[in-house]
Formats: C-alpha cells, structure tokens, sequence
C-alpha cells in the first residue's frame, strides 16, 4: 500500500508491435537461462515398487477423471444407427484397399518360417507377463458338466467331418518300429534334460518387493508351526504293545544297564586275571 501511494500517476503507452517483439525476447532468452542452469541429473532404473506406483496413479487419475465427468443421457442404438455404422465400416474397407497398390507375392522360406514361430513364441511369452492378477473362481458340478457337453460335442463334430479310412494290420514288424521309436525318443529326451536342465539353478532377480514376501511367509510359517505346537503340547499317541515290543525293550534296557554299570568291563578284567592266575599254577 505505502509503495503504491508513492507512485504517481503515469501516462498509459500502446503497446507497439516492437514492444511485443522485445517481450517475447525476453521471454525466449529466460527459457534459455533456466535451461542452461540445469545441471545433469543421473538416470535411475525402474523397479517394480515404481511400477506399481505408476499403476496407482494412473488409476487414481482415471477414477478422478471419471468423477468429474457429468451425468450424460444415454440414447439408444436405432437400427438407422446400426446401418450407418456398418456402411461407414464398409467404406472405410473399402477406401483402405483402394489406397494399396500391387504387391510382388515372395514364397516362403524356412527361414521365414522360423522366424514366424519366434514372433509367436514372444508373443505368447509377452501377453502372459503382460496379464494381472486374477481372482480363482470355484468349479461348481454345473460347470463340471457344461465341460463335459461340449467336449461331447467337440468329439461328434470332429468324427462328422473325418472320412472312412482302410484299417490295417499291425504287423510285428510296425510293432518293433514302434518301440524303437519310443525308446529313441526316451533317449532324445533323457539327453536333452540332462544337457538343458540338470544341474542348473534357475537365476530369480532379489527384488525388494520378492523380499517383503519371503520375510511374510517366514512371519507367518513361525506363527503356525508355535499354533501347532500350542496345540499338540501336553498330548501323546498311544502304541500298542505286543510281546515282541515287550522283548525288544527289555534287551535295551539290558544293554543300556550294562553300558552303564560297567559290568562288561568288569568281566573281562576278572576273566583276565583267571587266566593270569592259571598261568601263574602251571608254571610254578
């Protein structure tokens, strides 16, 4: 207020396109000092912790956006409408096909071939670790039998489509192919899972959240094993005895008598002096 109460009044000046050219000057030179005054930043990796925070946020943002969003009034889907869509899909087609032009047809190497089934098999592995976490649902006895009619079905509508083949006999020859064959492929896999498997540990990074689990389940392993034993603590399971049970525990009890009081000792070293002392009367 006081710094405002001692400006005077002053004359207002248009602003000239020169005045705007230099105001934009200025403005380019500051975006340049400030860029300039920022130094190097030292890139970090991204860990799965950051992953899911990412996740979170972006969740968050889309049930915040969805918050926002007004109430709207759903209109129904006419058949006019329907037909609009469906010819506006045809001339998309259409006008797409129109735009390609004559292609030169390549046969189909196996190296191609190879390549192909490569791409399949990233893929397969790309969209698996690609899914999220998915909640078990119980198989009920009518889902039980659902799964039953179609692969009934499944079978009747491939016998449909098979045609009348000419059996024939299974000679003793085809039967020792056969198991030549089978042992061959034993052998083929015996080899390979020695080569490929065997012997090898399977390398799993340590990842902070991969620590947090392990140091759960210890938690809550050392939480059942002391319930358990809370529980089985003061109680004994009952055993039969029979007479050879009887004769077991008496020689034990024998042995451990005799380890202990030394008696085996103790005839040894009489037996020892009985003979001494019969050596002693022979000589003299």
């Amino acid at each position: 207020v006081l710094y405002k109460e001692s400006v005077g009044t002053g004359t207002p000046t248009p602003i000239t396109p020169e005045m705007e050219r230099v105001k934009r000057n200025q403005e380019i030179c500051s975006s340049v000092l400030y860029k300039e005054d920022i130094g190097k930043a030292t890139p970090t990796p991204v860990t799965p912790e950051m992953e899911r925070v990412k996740r979170n946020q972006e969740i968050i943002s889309s049930v915040l956006y969805k918050e926002n969003v007004g109430k709207v009034t759903p209109t129904p889907v006419t058949p006019e409408m329907e037909r609009v869509k469906r010819n506006q899909e045809i001339i998309s087609s259409v006008l797409y096909k129109e735009n390609l032009g004559r292609a030169t047809p390549t046969p189909i190497t196996p190296e191609m071939e190879r390549v192909k089934r490569n791409q399949e098999h990233i893929s397969s592995v790309v969209y698996k670790e690609g899914l999220g976490k998915a909640t078990p649902t119980p198989v009920t006895p009518e889902m039980e039998r659902v799964k039953r009619n179609q692969e009934h079905i499944s079978s009747v509508l491939y016998k449909e489509h098979l045609a009348k083949g000419t059996p024939t006999p299974m000679t003793p020859e085809m039967e020792r192919a056969k198991r030549n064959q089978e042992n061959i492929s034993s052998v083929l896999y015996s080899d390979s899972f020695r080569k490929q498997v065997q012997g090898k540990a399977a390398y799993v990074l340590d990842t902070p959240e991969m620590r947090r689990v392990r140091e759960t389940q210890k938690h809550i392993s050392t939480v059942k094993y002391h319930e358990d034993f809370e529980k089985t603590k003061g109680s004994f399971t009952p055993v039969v005895t029979d007479p050879i049970t009887e004769r077991v525990k008496k020689n034990m009890q024998d042995f451990s008598d005799i380890s202990y009081r030394g008696i085996q000792r103790r005839v040894v070293e009489m037996e020892r002096k009985r003979v001494d002392q019969d050596q002693e009367n022979l000589t003299g």
